[in-house]
């Protein structure tokens, strides 16, 4: 417990002190987001590159404070590809297929070096009497589908001051308190999500509203990115009934935000790419909120789901199934609330 508090704090105080570097340096190179369309929600140009402050904690920790192995270094190549076309983005806009070729690069990496979902427990032992579902040779398929999904995911939902950044920390705690009731052959797990967690919350002061500073698509896709590959080690190999939903939960709003705008661009014949206010920020700011009250809104209800990730490792094969089908409940009322279906004005390509 002392190791991890101090990998924690670490990264957590890193972060927090280079973070005016970066972003002076985010000013130097001109990477600065300008409100030039509708979409943003800011009303002054603000530096990018803030994912940099992130990054760097989480290396810093990661090295100081986890054994290095394969997967670890994966890990960490894959993850620095995903900062390094990040930093581009941020600087000078990379077309969508290129950062989703890269993002498939970084996934592949972190596959080859033992990342992989090769099976899940089985929620339906009462009928089918296996423990676990093999997933054979989809194994590879599945993961990477997996890493490149969540590393948009969080993209995606990047739209207000603090909201990717306090989600990823919501995220990150869950799935540390998760790999902590699994146990304790997943240290290493558990500590680098406290590393990640620490270096999120070292830098969320200054993306707060008022943002001083942006997280950009390097923080936003590295987030993603570490958030999945954490989950594939530390939730998806345990013998918890509902592994498969644990991280689902865990990381539910970025996920369900993402599937609705996929569904919700396909029902009105818009290209996956294209960009509109259909968001879940977005329609909380068509309701009236203010960008606060939004971000603070969203992480309650990350929070909840989070505890009911919990929940599910905790709780026997009944209670659970009553807990999934409440919360889809839940979910499919607030989207229809909230209009997530509905199209949304749609004029620039999307940060993919």
């Amino acid at each position: 417990m002392k190791n991890l508090i101090m990998a924690f704090g670490v990264s957590a105080a890193f972060a927090y002190a280079v973070t005016p570097f970066v972003k002076q340096w985010a000013e130097n190179v001109g990477a600065i987001d300008v409100p030039k369309d509708n979409r943003r929600v800011h009303k002054k140009p603000t530096p990018l590159l803030g994912g940099l402050a992130i990054y760097f904690a989480c290396l810093i920790g990661i090295l100081l404070f986890v054994p290095m192995n394969d997967k670890i270094l994966g890990i960490l190549a894959g993850a620095t590809i995903i900062v390094v076309c990040g930093y581009f983005d941020d600087i000078k806009s990379l077309s969508p297929k290129t950062k989703f070729a890269i993002q498939i690069i970084a996934a592949i990496i972190a596959i080859y070096c033992g990342v992989r979902i090769d099976r899940f427990t089985n929620p339906l032992y009462f009928i089918y009497k296996a423990k676990w579902i093999e997933l054979g040779i989809f194994a590879y398929p599945v993961t990477l589908v997996w890493i490149v999904g969540l590393t948009n995911a969080f993209n995606l939902i990047d739209g207000l001051d603090g909201l990717a950044a306090g989600l990823s920390a919501i995220s990150s705690v869950t799935l540390l308190a998760v790999a902590m009731l699994v146990g304790p052959e997943h240290s290493h797990i558990i500590t680098m999500t406290a590393i990640l967690a620490g270096s999120i919350l070292g830098f969320l002061p200054y993306n707060f509203n008022p943002a001083k500073i942006f997280m950009g698509d390097t923080g936003a896709m590295f987030l993603g990115y570490m958030l999945s590959v954490v989950s594939v080690l530390g939730v998806l190999k345990s013998a918890t009934a509902f592994s498969m939903l644990v991280p689902i939960f865990a990381m539910g709003l970025p996920i369900f935000d993402t599937l609705f705008a996929m569904i919700r661009r396909f029902v009105n014949g818009r290209s996956m790419v294209e960009a509109d206010k259909g968001h879940l920020h977005h329609r909380l700011l068509a309701k009236g909120y203010s960008q606060k009250k939004a971000v603070l809104t969203l992480y309650s209800v990350s929070a909840v789901l989070g505890v009911g990730a919990i929940a599910l490792v905790e709780t026997k094969l009944k209670t659970a199934y009553i807990l999934v089908f409440v919360v889809f409940l839940l979910a499919s009322m607030g989207a229809r609330y909230l209009g997530l279906l509905d199209a949304g004005d749609s004029k620039n390509k999307l940060d993919v």
